[in-house]
């Protein structure tokens, strides 16, 4: 076949399909275009997510008649003086964006510069239909409409409404945190979904768009090395979320979603978070045009550094140096040399029966474990469980060799059991046992049939952003056959009715904050029962006794007993070990006797 040139409709559809994925992707190249344009206010509005139109419109400088045309026309810019492509300071090329758009969308541009005529133009799918006068504020206002209408190829790969409207808020908040200076506004349907001040304080601009209790728990972030700064609000490592979607990272002004950005931020908070909680957190990099190439991605969504290296150690260094100051101790290691002697491990097989668990036990279900197959069937076999002198006691305490988890001997504070076995000493972390013992149990219940839910007295309600909402209220009924009765109550919140017993009533709040969390990091074309394990490890975080938690001898017996019997008890949900021992022969190196 001869090599021949491509006719210019086809030529913009190839552009297209770097520049406009989906709704969201127009939408950041028209906003980017109204925040290069000196705008002080941005006002955009949503129809089916971005499916039907998408409306941006700034107060910003304008364009003449003769400039609406030429920005129409490929790679025509007002973003680059000179040909030095590598010292562009704006966001995007004005002139690159609108003839992709153009070129699979109805596009209107209406624009008019202070003290002259406004003018609009129309653009088809390609087609220029109308040219003419506009009367319009100063400022400019695109309207997008009926997106790949004439390329369903491309129309039926898109999501559904809902996926797309949260694709569209998450770039309108990156934005927004951008440009505390700039105040935005989206509506979706008629309903404002964003408002945001111009002019405000970035700690009160990235809190209004993530979570209103941010600015109360987190640290400011103020490092500089070199030519290099960094700046930005740092949620403490407490104030977590279950999936990595409120890392907020910039370079330069410019939102990315950078690999080696989001390492450095995973390796400062390494040893203070859970491997599956992610911190909330807004960093801006800001550095000289010549260290940094952000024309490496058609989206300019990633960029490279001329020095990675000083980059990532300033990230680390001053995500840790910020924390540290806080006064908070969770980033406090302990001796390694001492750490190295205590070995985690699986559960052994208990010699004998073990004990019953007692009538005294606390723990929400626990008597719903008698009478159940496999290894529940040997819990009503067993003995009542030992006394230990973690009360007093007036009879000696029993000896505690049948049982490999070994018998309570008190509790370290409020977090950890302290049991004594026959070959060495037992710590147990309550709260990641627990949380694994309650997961088995949601587990064989849904395998029985499904979860039995607990009527709440007075329904919760739990605020949320609108797209969380959505995501919850999209799964009502598979969630309802896990016990969690839910419904939408308004825009932004969601009402609970029930919960599943096994559970309790627990955190409730923060269930349903992390459940919203978690459907957000899947994808919507899979069945909630395809992550059943992910959502129940969810629950029965929220459902299980919390460290800080005094708990009777009775109690951490009982919770030894049944960890004796249940499958994968050596370790809780999120991978870490839930009991370490330290043998007779490591406690005697300790004190140097061998």
């Amino acid at each position: 076949m001869s090599i021949r040139r491509l006719p210019e409709h086809l030529v913009n559809r190839i552009a297209a399909g770097e520049v406009v994925e989906r709704p969201a992707s127009a939408l950041k190249e028209l906003v980017e275009n109204s925040i290069d344009a000196g705008a002080k206010r941005i006002s955009v509005s949503l129809s089916e997510g971005g499916l039907s139109s998408i409306d941006v419109a700034d107060d910003g400088c304008g364009m003449a008649p003769d400039e609406i045309a030429l920005a129409l026309e490929r790679h025509a810019t007002s973003k680059l003086p000179d040909d030095a492509i590598e010292a562009v300071t704006t966001l995007g090329f004005r002139g690159e964006a609108l003839p992709s758009i153009g070129s699979v969308a109805d596009l209107t541009i209406e624009s008019r510069v202070r003290g002259a005529d406004g003018w609009h133009r129309r653009i088809d799918h390609g087609d220029l239909v109308g040219d003419g006068p506009a009367a319009l504020p100063p400022g400019t206002r695109i309207r997008v409409s009926n997106l790949f209408a004439k390329v369903p190829a491309r129309r039926k790969f898109l999501r559904s409404a809902r996926a797309e409207y949260a694709a569209c808020v998450d770039v309108i908040k990156r934005l927004a945190m951008a440009r505390p200076d700039i105040g935005f506004t989206l509506e979706h349907e008629g309903r404002r979904a964003i408002l945001v001040a111009p002019d405000e304080q970035r700690v009160d601009r990235v809190a209004a768009l993530t979570d209103r209790d941010l600015a109360e728990n987190s640290v400011a972030v103020d490092f500089r090395r070199e030519t290099v700064s960094l700046t930005g609000v740092a949620g403490l490592p407490t104030f977590n979320r279950g999936v990595a979607d409120h890392q907020f990272l910039f370079v330069n002004g410019r939102p990315v979603k950078d690999r080696l950005l989001i390492g450095a931020v995973r390796g400062a908070y390494q040893d203070m978070l859970a491997r599956d909680r992610h911190p909330v957190i807004a960093l801006f990099v800001d550095l000289p045009g010549d260290q940094v190439d952000v024309n490496v991605h058609p989206a300019k969504t990633e960029v490279r550094f001329r020095d990675p290296g000083l980059v990532r150690g300033m990230i680390v260094g001053g995500l840790r140096a910020a924390l540290d100051e806080a006064g908070h101790r969770s980033v406090q290691r302990p001796s390694v040399a001492a750490l190295s002697n205590w070995q985690a491990g699986g559960l052994p097989s208990p010699s004998v029966a073990a004990p019953a668990i007692p009538n005294g036990f606390a723990f929400s279900a626990a008597a719903e474990l008698s009478g159940q197959g496999s290894v529940w069937d040997r819990v009503a076999d067993f003995a009542p469980a030992p006394m230990a002198r973690a009360e007093p006691a007036y009879n000696p305490p029993p000896q505690q060799a049948s049982y490999p988890m070994g018998v309570a001997r008190g509790q370290v504070a409020a977090t950890y059991i302290v049991a004594e076995a026959e070959d060495g000493l037992v710590i147990v972390d309550q709260h990641a046992a627990h949380e694994r013992l309650v997961l088995e149990r949601m587990r064989r219940a849904m395998a029985d049939g499904g979860v039995a839910r607990q009527a709440l007295l007075l329904p919760e309600v739990v605020e949320l952003d609108e797209v969380g909402c959505d995501r919850i209220e999209a799964r009502i009924d598979e969630l309802a056959e896990m016990g969690l009765e839910l419904e939408r109550f308004g825009p932004k919140a969601i009402l609970v009715r029930a919960t599943p017993a096994l559970l309790g009533q627990g955190d409730i709040h923060g269930l349903v904050v992390d459940l919203a969390d978690e459907l957000a990091a899947y994808d919507e074309a899979l069945s909630l029962k395809e992550r059943l394990d992910h959502v129940a490890a969810t629950m029965a975080c929220h459902g299980s006794v919390r460290a800080g938690r005094t708990l009777s001898v009775a109690e951490m017996n009982a919770l030894l007993r049944e960890m004796e019997v249940t499958p994968h008890s050596g370790q809780c949900n999120h991978g870490r070990p839930t009991w370490i021992k330290l043998g007779h022969g490591d406690i005697e190196k300790l004190f140097g006797r061998k």
